[in-house]
Parts: C-alpha cells; sequence; structure tokens
C-alpha cells in the first residue's frame, strides 16, 4: 500500500495544497459541464489559475514586507512567545504526520463533494492551503488523542470532520458574505470564519448609525488619499518609520541594522520606507488576482451548479472580499493589532499565570488577513466603528484561541508556532477536548460533534440563508434615510436656484 500513500501524498500535496491548480481545475470541469470547446476550457482554466498566482504573488509581496515589521516590532518591544503561523507549524507537523494528513486531505476533499451533493449545504471549499493546515491539525489532535496504535480511525474520522468543516463554516457566514458582494455567487472559504461571523454582528451592535470607511471624505488638500493604494502605502510608511525610529533609540545600532541588513542607518530608515511601499503593491497586486479570479471562475461554476454539484457556491479566500472595502480591510487590519496587542496583556498579567496558557505574540500576517477580512464584515454591518470594533474583536480572537489550542496539540503545543486562524482554535480544542474522555467515549463524542455541525448548519440555512435575513438591515435602513434627506436637501437648493434665476431675468 506504500505506492498508494504516495500517490494520495502527491495529490494532496502537490495540487490540493496549490489553490491556483484546484481552481484551474474546477475552472475547468465548469467550462466542459458548460460545454465550452477545448479552446476556451483550457484558457479559462489558465486565466483562472494566473489569477490565483497572481493573488499569491500578491500575498507574498505582502508577508515580505510584513515580516521585517514583526521582527522590529518584537525587537523594540521585548516581547517573547509563540507566533502562530499555519505554514511553520504544518511543516513541522508534517514530519511525523505527513501520510495520514494526506489520507484525511484526500478523503476529506471527497466527504466535503458528497455533503455539497446531497444536502442543502451547497458550498464547494476552494481554499487548497487551509485545507492542508485544518487535515494536519485534525490529524495531530486525533492522533494525540487516539493514539498511534488507531492510524485508520485518524483517517476515517478526521476525513469526516474536515469535510464538515469545510461546508458548514461558509454556510454560517453567508448572510454577511451576501452582504458584502450585494449577490448569491460565491461564499467565503477561510478558517478565521468565527472572527467574520464576531466582527460582523459586532458591527451589526455597535455602528447602527456610522457610515461606510468606503465614503470617508477627504479634505481638498487630501483627496489623493481617496485611491486606496496611496492610502494603504503611506499609512504603512508611518508605521514603518515610526517603529524604524523607535529601533535605532531603543537597540544598539548593530541589532537593529540586522533585522533589515542594511550597513548604516539611513539605509534603515530607507528600507522601512522601501518595505512600506512594497505593502502597497502587495495588496495592490491582490486586487488585481481577485478581479482575474472571479472573471472566469464564477461564470464556469455555473457548470458545476447544473451538472455536478447543483446550486453549488464556490467558497474562497478571504482577500476575495477586499475590492469590497479597501479602506475598511486597512482599518481591520490596525484595530485587529491592537486586539492582539491587549489580548496579549491579558494573558501576560492573568491566562498565563493562572491558567499556564501560552503567550500568543501577534503575527501581522494573520493579523492582515483575517483582521483585514474582519474590517470588511465589520464595516458591512457597522460602518466605520463596525470596523474598527470588529477587526478588534478578531485580533482578541485569535489570540486568545491559539493559545487555548495548544493544550490539545502534545508536543507540538511546545513548539514555537501553532496554527493562528480562530476556526483552528475552536474547532482543534473542541475535538481535542472531546478525546479526553476516552478512547470510545472521544470517538462518540467527535462523531456527534460532525452531525451537531451538519444539523445546525442545515437548520441555520434553510432558517436564515435561504430566506434572506440581511444582517444590519436597521443600518441599511438609516442610511436610505440619510440619502434620502440630503436628496431632498439637494433638490430644495435646485429648486432655489432656479427660481433666483428665474427671477433675475429681465421681463420681456
Amino acid at each position: 500500500m506504500e505506492w498508494l500513500v504516495v500517490i494520495l501524498n502527491f495529490i494532496g500535496q502537490q495540487i490540493l495544497n496549490v489553490p491556483a491548480y484546484l481552481i484551474g481545475i474546477i475552472t475547468a470541469v465548469g467550462l466542459i459541464a458548460l460545454r465550452r470547446n477545448a479552446g476556451q476550457v483550457v484558457g479559462g482554466a489558465l486565466k483562472a489559475a494566473l489569477g490565483f498566482l497572481i493573488l499569491g504573488a500578491g500575498a507574498t509581496v505582502v508577508t515580505g514586507s510584513l515580516d521585517p515589521l514583526g521582527a522590529l516590532i518584537l525587537a523594540v518591544t521585548g516581547a517573547q512567545g509563540v507566533i502562530p503561523t499555519n505554514e511553520v507549524i504544518t511543516a513541522i507537523a508534517q514530519e511525523e504526520f505527513g501520510a495520514q494528513s494526506a489520507y484525511v486531505l484526500t478523503l476529506g476533499f471527497v466527504v466535503m463533494l458528497a455533503l455539497a451533493r446531497f444536502t442543502p449545504l451547497k458550498y464547494v471549499f476552494l481554499t487548497g492551503h487551509h485545507m492542508v493546515f485544518m487535515a494536519t491539525m485534525l490529524t495531530v489532535v486525533l492522533s494525540v488523542g487516539l493514539g498511534d496504535d488507531l492510524s485508520w480511525l485518524v483517517v476515517v474520522i478526521g476525513a469526516v470532520l474536515l469535510g464538515v468543516i469545510m461546508v458548514v463554516m461558509p454556510a454560517f457566514v453567508h448572510p454577511w458574505t451576501k452582504k458584502i458582494t450585494g449577490n448569491d455567487t460565491i461564499a467565503i472559504g477561510h478558517f478565521g470564519t468565527l472572527g467574520y461571523i464576531a466582527a460582523g454582528a459586532a458591527g451589526q451592535a455597535a455602528g447602527r448609525r456610522s457610515k461606510s470607511t468606503e465614503e470617508i471624505k477627504f479634505p481638498q488638500g487630501l483627496k489623493f488619499l481617496r485611491d486606496s493604494m496611496v492610502a494603504t502605502s503611506l499609512s504603512m510608511v508611518l508605521i514603518y518609520l515610526v517603529f524604524a525610529i523607535w529601533g535605532l533609540i531603543a537597540l544598539p545600532l548593530d541589532e537593529a541594522l540586522a533585522i533589515f541588513d542594511v550597513a548604516d542607518a539611513g539605509a534603515f530608515i530607507m528600507a522601512g520606507f522601501s518595505l512600506a511601499l512594497q505593502f502597497g503593491v502587495g495588496v495592490a497586486i491582490i486586487l488585481y488576482g481577485v478581479r482575474t479570479v472571479l472573471g472566469e471562475l464564477v461564470p464556469a461554476f455555473q457548470g458545476i451548479a447544473e451538472k455536478v454539484v447543483p446550486g453549488a457556491k464556490p467558497a474562497l479566500d478571504i482577500p476575495i472580499v477586499f475590492p469590497f472595502g479597501a479602506n475598511a480591510v486597512l482599518i481591520g487590519f490596525l484595530s485587529s493589532f491592537a486586539g492582539g496587542l491587549i489580548a496579549l496583556g491579558v494573558l501576560a498579567v492573568w491566562l498565563n499565570p493562572v491558567f499556564g496558557l501560552a503567550l500568543i505574540l501577534p503575527g501581522m500576517v494573520p493579523h492582515f488577513f483575517t483582521g483585514g477580512g474582519a474590517g470588511v464584515y465589520g464595516n458591512a454591518t457597522g460602518g466605520r466603528r463596525g470596523a474598527m470594533i470588529g477587526g478588534f474583536v478578531n485580533g482578541v480572537i485569535i489570540t486568545i484561541l491559539p493559545a487555548i489550542l495548544l493544550l490539545v496539540l502534545g508536543q507540538f503545543g511546545f513548539a514555537n508556532s501553532t496554527f493562528g486562524d480562530a476556526d483552528f482554535g475552536w474547532f482543534g480544542t473542541l475535538i481535542g477536548l472531546s478525546l479526553r474522555a476516552g478512547t470510545t467515549a472521544g470517538i462518540v463524542l467527535t462523531i456527534l460533534i460532525a452531525v451537531i455541525l451538519v444539523a445546525a448548519a442545515i437548520i441555520y440555512q434553510r432558517k436564515v440563508v435561504d430566506t434572506g435575513w440581511v444582517p444590519g438591515s436597521n443600518r441599511d435602513q438609516w442610511i436610505a434615510g440619510i440619502k434620502a434627506e440630503e436628496k431632498a436637501q439637494l433638490d430644495a437648493e435646485k429648486a432655489r436656484k432656479a427660481q433666483e434665476k428665474a427671477a433675475q431675468k429681465p421681463e420681456q
């Protein structure tokens, strides 16, 4: 059976682990189902794959500009602890659980398609790298709970849990996603979903009288800030320069220069300036990649909806919503980072001494992607206030939950990294704690969790999503009233000017 492990590992690691390939395959299947000719199938699949590669290139640029900033912040603040990085902890775990996680990943994808085909949860999760992260985490947690003697059961249960989580989470967040996009064509397939739901709910509760972040009116001299790329880059320039100057003051010169790998203080300042501009470039690349993917994938998905999984919706990575709130992304990112710092303080002062929870340091990359997404969700229901509060709530969530998750990761709980996004935290902890009831009871509880999640999601889909519930409808009515009032004032002003003009005309 070694050959089968090799094949499944190849499929899981070399195909399903690459979102661009997966998106291209799905697009090709959809176009074939729509009876497009060979040229259209190949062209559409390649363009969709290229769009995702463009998105990934933008993410790489963003990550490359944020990592030095994170190192600088940690150096000047002196914080020590665990930095949640999905890629790092996955790479560590793959050395021991690579074969099992490949089985879980492949079979879990099949379970997801079956659930999408035969239940009302018509979501096809297409964020390949997050599939790999979740498959790895479930394999580790189940292996710790069940032991090495039941590796086959780890694969079976892990596949079921993976398939379930990939269809239920897009369903739970879908009303907010529809609110953002304005239609029902795409869903979100990203395991930061709890943070996005919390952000949307927080925005709905706190931002009923707050205008959208995208309606920020800049003074005449600051009109250039209406360009989201310029505004984002300028904000990062200010952040980088503040910490760069702080670093030169607080750190020994050699230690500070080593962070950016430069020779002198002038080069250090300009390196920070350059990295900030690279961040803006990365965000612009991401937005272009998103538009390219949507332009090819959504039409092709009609074929899958009609033939393979009737009514299916593609569940895509979180940057898909960034174009719907460029200002909200930046606000959410900064607010999420602030929430992470506050939560780190709570861990240091209370939760670490009392409960032994690890100190989770704010990672710039997870705070940008999940915090930016949370900002968009918060803005959709609560405007500027919602974006700020939603991002802040997300920052607290992705700091506290990873600390709790470490308790059920066994030996991997002592690594210098962990899984960072919200759904890894709550789902992994729930499964891990269930397995502490004993082997038989733990198995029953994990299967029961899967059943409850599917049942709850089906009920939610039918009673909430399909009935057209719109989060933040009270704010929508307020905004409609404001616009109607502004229109009435504008019409009255036009009428007044018309009367004045008519009165000034000489009598014939």
